[in-house]
């Protein structure tokens, strides 16, 4: 991790808008960084939730952030992702205030609020990098759609009625056909999202990994997978199977047809989060699932 001292003193603020409590929270973040002489940008359809003079609007769309030294963000996880796209290609660092259910990404908790600005104000914080994917769907020979994700990419079915039949491949060579729900291609950071609640592994964010976990397979073979981060992970729908969908972070999505190709690879834009709690993740993973550790002892000298 690496000390921040960005030249700007700009800050994206993105709140859950529905949400009485994050906007209570959002407007109490905005006036204190204001008083504090630092610019605070909100996408535009904000601007009249907040009702804080001196808020700049901007539009809500991928690199909103460019020029801000962070992206404050007051939700849960899927707020973050939203903060991730407008953070997307700016190197803008994301800080989570969690008011949803895990908030595996976020940083701090509501009543933490006012010390953690005390700290991002004088930028006693630091940034940790995360690996993203790069998402490509090939059809007909050609490159059909480029996309991007932070937690997973996600091949599915596009109905309920009838599985699809897949091949996956990794590194250029086939290694199972499955006919199943879909296939998750995960990295470490979403081991904890949608790869968790299928069956896939939690993997610390400090690995290096790539992670593939098949949803509801029919196969012999059909076992979570954890790869090199430099693998190229793909899914091949089957020539007669039934149309797909993709999903990346269950935000942003295509339609798939019999024949496509969807490669996933490890990002050259990493996920950047201000840390301002320097806590193992075992702690984290221990208080988000309220994991039982009663009658731990631990080894003498070991906090």
């Amino acid at each position: 991790m690496t000390q921040v001292e960005p030249d700007a003193r700009s800050v994206l603020l993105v709140t859950h808008p529905s949400r009485d409590q994050a906007s209570q929270t959002a407007r109490m973040t905005a006036r204190q960084l204001i008083g504090a002489g630092i610019e605070v940008r909100v996408p535009e359809a904000e601007e009249s939730i907040l009702g804080v003079a001196g808020v700049v609007p901007v539009a809500a769309v991928q690199g909103a952030a460019k020029g801000c030294e962070l992206v404050v963000v007051v939700g849960g996880d899927g707020t973050l992702l939203r903060g991730a796209e407008l953070a997307r290609g700016t190197g803008a660092a994301l800080l989570g205030i969690n008011l949803g259910h895990f908030g595996f990404l976020a940083e701090a908790e509501p009543e933490d609020l006012s010390a953690v600005v005390d700290r991002l104000i004088v930028r006693d914080y630091t940034v940790e990098e995360r690996l993203t994917l790069d998402v490509v769907v090939l059809r007909d020979g050609g490159e059909h759609l480029r996309s991007w994700a932070v937690n997973e990419a996600s091949v599915e079915k596009r109905s309920r009625e009838r599985m699809i039949e897949l091949v996956v491949e990794v590194d250029g060579r086939p290694l199972s056909r499955w006919s199943c729900d879909g296939v998750v291609c995960a990295t470490p950071t979403g081991s904890t999202a949608y790869a968790f609640s299928s069956g896939g592994p939690v993997v610390w964010p400090e690995v290096q990994a790539l992670l593939m976990v098949p949803l509801s397979a029919h196969a012999l073979f059909a076992r979570p997978l954890v790869v090199a981060p430099t693998s190229v992970l793909a899914v091949e729908l089957a020539p007669r199977t039934p149309p797909g969908v993709l999903w990346c972070d269950g935000r942003r999505t295509s339609d798939l047809e019999p024949g496509d190709r969807v490669e996933s690879r490890r990002s050259a834009e990493s996920l950047r989060l201000a840390r301002i709690h320097h806590k193992p993740f075992t702690d984290r993973l221990v208080r988000k699932f309220g994991l039982p550790v009663t009658g731990w002892r631990g080894r003498p000298g070991r906090p």
